[in-house]
């Protein structure tokens, strides 16, 4: 089975700043995690894009 890959996004400025390795079962929300975004100099939520 293969790994979907997706990026995460910051929701402030928008910059694309990590990349995640998915599994294949459909969600029915994206993901969302707390990480640091080193053009905001803060940490942000950040979402999944596809």
């Amino acid at each position: 089975m293969a790994l979907k890959r997706a990026s995460l996004a910051c929701t402030v400025c928008g910059s694309r700043n990590y990349s995640v390795k998915l599994g294949s079962t459909p969600k029915p929300k994206r993901l969302e995690v707390n990480k640091y975004c080193k053009h905001c100099s803060k940490y942000t939520i950040h979402k999944e894009t596809r």
